[in-house]
């Protein structure tokens, strides 16, 4: 008898516990928590299962993106109407880690109460926090939360300042996402001391007396990369590809690295940069100003002139000099007006080894001070090859629109227009393309014959289920995305991108394309980019602003010098990695949130005007609508829309009236009112004219 107790005491251990399943939740606006399990062994691992819903009454305390254990309780009958299926039903169990635990919101006041009101609509409780003066004050709070039938807990951790103004919200922004502005004084400290090293050109190629310059977007500060061209005769030209040598002044484990390790990327808002370097460095240093001696990490190719095919290709530490720092719109008008070049002597140098150079012949620079129109028209033809060879081999050709705004004294957006994309923006796109693909091609070469390990950027193929609904999503809008045996090639989805051009839906499926595919990452484990067609890839010309290419210019001189990689340095690099990949992904959304909030800022003084829009998404709220010239974006919901009884017909991404049959399909053109502007939840809502 006991026996049989202990039998079944252990039949429903295993019962119960196969019920409880590992994954992050999402929690939406209603709020709704969303489990996709991640547990080894589960169904879902193996692709048989399907994510959990979560009810306010089951969450738990659990918060948006927290790692949690989650215990299915049952089935929610309302997912077989809307989804065709039944959705499993939980309930969280424990929180095994908080996604964060600060948070920015607003201290606010209601009769006597003070409380704090997170900026995340997402977080579903207002917080108590001790009495204070500071109402209508934007806050920094730590969060603790662990009985779901209380408020959570909150201490202030400082006051930002005033809500709705420019510095508050952009502050906001960085510090809700974990992003810091000032460096600790020790990293400032080494940054101070070695920019203080002596000037060394031992052990460097010298290519100072060689037609050098940079092409950035005028605004920019930190120069990551330049080109040389210098023609070589026979046909024969030789391009470099010369990128800041920061892994010479940030040695591994110092502050310095370490800082830039934590942060691994800037951070772009629409008013400022947030380095990832100290300044000293990102912006003076290592970033490649004209007229003045630089260190940098270069890939110089022998290229066949009429082909651009490469004969020959070299890497290593080179000291430059650049000529010339070009805007992308100056290098552009020289291309476009085809300027006639001076009469430049014809310059050359060895490109084998030197010790300490000879002195910069200034004449020589002086000579070189033309119009670049030959280099610049050479560098774009040559490009225009490659790009044509990358799209023959299945490379997918996105230009999706980008806005900028021009902001008054006070921070306040007076305009918003999308930014040009200029042949030049093309050009110095494809040289960074081959020299990153070309590295990673030698740093595999020379891991697979001794061994170690490196850091490639590789692209995943889309998902099955993820195509086939872009499929229907693109055949709703009257084109077709062809699928053969179960599967698209990228040559096809270029094939549709053809299609589109011009069309009023040419964003929509450009956007509905890019969200269909999963996103480009960093790994030690070599797979292909499926975007660009490589078979490698990593990251090499951005060292100043992307950690992983500092990492990359480490690991390359280990190669070039035939020094061992460490095969236990496999885990530590695929560490960094998966932290870079997560750490992009904040970094974007917080460069998102600043543009999404200066477009809504935009809007607040525009209430009552009209819009011509087109709608860019439908759900069973209401449409979506995005005004093509600014790209700002609002809801019409189905409740305003008052002539008949609106329905959700996902199948064909519309919405249909029931008794007119009157049908709101993506990619129509609307008139719409822009009714309000909510700068907080950053939304804003239209009704139709």
């Amino acid at each position: 008898m006991h026996k049989k107790r202990e039998k079944e005491e252990i039949i429903n251990k295993k019962t119960n516990s196969s019920k409880i399943l590992k994954g992050v939740i999402k929690i939406t606006a209603k709020p709704l928590g969303f489990v996709t399990p991640v547990e080894a062994g589960s169904r879902a691992s193996r692709g048989m299962g399907d994510d959990i819903i979560v009810f306010e009454e089951n969450l738990n305390c659990a918060l948006d993106k927290d790692e949690v254990e989650v215990e299915v309780i049952g089935k929610d009958p309302t997912s077989q109407k809307l989804r065709g299926a039944s959705r499993k039903k939980g309930r969280v169990t424990k929180i095994i880690k908080r996604n964060k635990t600060k948070f920015v919101g607003t201290i606010e006041k209601s009769g006597s109460r003070i409380f704090f009101k997170p900026d995340d609509f997402k977080f579903y409780k207002e917080v108590d926090i001790n009495p204070t003066s500071d109402v209508g004050q934007k806050a920094l709070v730590e969060i603790n939360w662990v009985n779901p039938n209380l408020n959570p807990k909150g201490k202030i951790i400082s006051i930002i300042g005033k809500k709705g103004e420019h510095e508050t919200e952009m502050r906001s922004i960085l510090l809700d996402k974990g992003i810091v502005y000032n460096f600790p004084s020790e990293v400032e400290a080494e940054a101070e001391k070695v920019s203080k090293m002596p000037f060394d050109t031992t052990n460097r190629k010298d290519f100072r007396d060689i037609t050098t310059f940079t092409i950035d977007p005028a605004d920019a500060k930190d120069f990551d990369d330049a080109l040389s061209y210098e023609d070589l005769g026979d046909s024969k030209i030789r391009v470099g590809v010369h990128i800041a040598d920061v892994s010479f002044f940030v040695r591994p484990d110092t502050p310095l690295d370490k800082e830039a390790l934590n942060r691994s990327f800037s951070t772009y808002l629409v008013d400022r940069t947030i380095p990832m370097l100290p300044e000293i460095l990102s912006n003076d240093l290592c970033s490649l100003k004209p007229n003045v001696d630089r260190y940098a990490f270069s890939a110089v190719f022998d290229i066949e002139k009429n082909t651009g095919k490469v004969l020959e290709r070299w890497f290593g530490r080179t000291i430059i000099n650049s000529d010339k720092r070009f805007s992308y719109e100056e290098a552009q008008e020289i291309l476009d007006q085809k300027v006639p070049e001076k009469n430049i002597p014809s310059l050359s140098t060895d490109i084998s080894l030197v010790g300490n150079s000879s002195a910069h012949s200034v004449e020589l620079r002086k000579a070189r001070s033309g119009s670049f129109f030959q280099e610049l028209s050479e560098l774009n033809r040559l490009a225009n090859i490659y790009r044509a060879e990358n799209k023959k081999n299945g490379a997918i050709e996105f230009e999706t629109d980008e806005v900028k705004f021009e902001l008054d004294d006070k921070g306040k957006p007076i305009r918003i227009y999308k930014k040009p994309r200029l042949d030049t923006m093309k050009m110095i796109e494809e040289w960074m393309l081959l020299a990153n693909r070309e590295v990673a091609k030698f740093i595999s070469d020379k891991v697979g014959k001794r061994g170690g390990a490196s850091i490639f950027r590789i692209h995943k193929l889309p998902k099955m289920e993820k195509i086939e609904e872009l499929a229907i999503f693109v055949r709703a809008l009257g084109h077709e995305l062809p699928i053969h045996n179960g599967e698209v090639s990228a040559k096809d989805i270029n094939i549709l991108l053809k299609q589109i051009e011009g069309h009023a839906s040419e964003s929509l499926i450009k956007t509905a394309t890019i969200r269909s595919m999963a996103k480009a990452v960093y790994s030690t484990k070599n797979i292909g980019h499926f975007g660009l067609a490589f078979q490698y890839y990593t990251h090499f010309t951005s060292p100043i602003r992307r950690y992983p290419d500092l990492l990359i210019h480490r690991i390359l001189e280990k190669h070039i010098k035939n020094l061992p990689v460490a095969k236990d340095e496999i885990a530590k690099f695929e560490k960094i990695a998966v932290a870079a990949s997560d750490k992009e992904v904040t970094i974007q959304e917080a460069e998102r949130d600043s543009i999404k909030y200066k477009q809504v800022e935009f809007m607040q003084n525009k209430i009552g005007e009209e819009f011509d829009v087109v709608i860019s998404g439908v759900t069973e709220w209401g449409m979506y609508v995005e005004d093509p010239d600014t790209k700002v974006e609002g809801l019409v919901r189905i409740k305003d829309l008052g002539d008949d009884f609106y329905k959700l017909d996902q199948k064909n991404y519309a919405i249909i009236g029931q008794n007119s049959k009157k049908k709101f399909s993506l990619g129509d053109s609307l008139r719409v009112r822009l009714v309000s502007a909510d700068l907080t939840r950053k939304t804003l809502d239209f009704k139709l004219v």
